[in-house]
């Protein structure tokens, strides 16, 4: 009987400690900057591997998506941390959303134009009367920055661009509509492969190849997170667990495909496009540990400082970056 009393008390104080563990763990919600896709494998596989939970946290990944912003959704409460462009959110906070950069875990850009070589385009002087797809929604003005550096005028005539309103796919330049289109080295130009065009018939123009390249794929949080110990405390538990992620990403590019596509609800991505954004996205953070190179920082304010006659910032961000985090990595 004395027996069986333990058994029966050993079970019960096991699920109580089960139970406060499980309590312990500390809620964070992160807001991703597009849907569920190999552009995010770290944060997923960190989760999927048990890396939060190493860091006593409970992380809630937010799929975003076109109708998604995730300034938007942090200033609401949505959210504790998002995954955005740096030209998103330094905009944002000159328009009164507190973002704060906190980690950088992309060191370098995907942005490319990809340009048809029947068009005669070989070196960016050839834009010149031509027509380029463009995304807005601040993806534009590393564009205009670069067209600025070269004197190219954009508004079209023999001797400038005519920029087309690209959404957020690749049939502009299949339908021959544009002669160039904005890609990533990640996603869109492989789908113009996969659509038919060989890569001999195509020529790139990488951003980060051309000096206006902008930082990419950032954590921000609000600036009110940085007022309290403890929220630093998890955010900088959340970095050290996410770049370990990244750094599994980058050693078993395959497996993280597989478990982002497990996380992908609508089923619409396929592994042989995951397996290749995963590889391709790898070179993008390229070994990161998080923090962000204030070089790269600098380098992004003065594009969009610069970016023609609208540009996206009209003057030089204050408190736009904190290393309160990373500093306790």
């Amino acid at each position: 009987m004395k027996a069986l009393k333990s058994l029966a008390l050993a079970s019960v104080l096991g699920t109580s400690l089960v139970s406060g563990a499980a309590e312990a763990a500390d809620e964070l919600t992160l807001q991703l900057k597009w849907v569920t896709q190999g552009q995010f494998a770290g944060y997923y596989v960190a989760e999927d591997k048990g890396f939060y939970d190493e860091e006593g946290l409970d992380v809630t990944i937010k799929p975003g998506g076109p109708d998604i912003a995730p300034p938007q959704v942090i200033a609401g409460g949505g959210a504790d941390v998002v995954i955005d462009w740096m030209p998103s959110a330094l905009a944002s906070r000159e328009k009164g959303v507190p973002l704060v950069n906190i980690a950088q875990p992309f060191k370098k850009s995907g942005m490319m134009l990809t340009c048809r070589k029947d068009t005669g385009i070989t070196s960016p002087e050839d834009f010149k009367g031509k027509t380029l797809g463009v995304w807005f929604f601040g993806n534009e003005y590393p564009f205009l920055s670069w067209m600025s550096q070269l004197g190219i005028p954009t508004d079209g005539g023999e001797d400038g661009v005519t920029v087309l309103k690209q959404g957020f796919n690749v049939d502009p330049l299949l339908q021959k509509q544009a002669d160039c289109i904005s890609t990533m080295t990640y996603n869109e130009y492989w789908q113009v492969i996969d659509a038919g065009i060989p890569e001999d018939e195509l020529i790139v123009f990488k951003y980060e190849d051309q000096g206006v390249a902008t930082l990419e794929d950032g954590l921000y949080v609000l600036e009110s997170s940085l007022e309290d110990p403890e929220m630093v405390d998890k955010l900088a538990r959340f970095v050290k667990a996410s770049m370990k992620g990244w750094a599994y990403a980058a050693e078993n590019p395959e497996e993280a495909a597989e478990i982002v596509l497990e996380n992908d609800a609508t089923g619409a991505q396929t592994e042989k496009h995951q397996v290749r954004m995963v590889g391709e996205i790898n070179k993008l953070v390229d070994g990161s540990d998080g923090k962000l190179d204030m070089s790269a920082y600098e380098r992004t304010v003065k594009s969009l400082l610069s970016g023609g006659s609208d540009p996206v910032i009209t003057k030089e961000p204050q408190g736009a970056t904190s290393t309160a985090v990373t500093d306790k990595l």
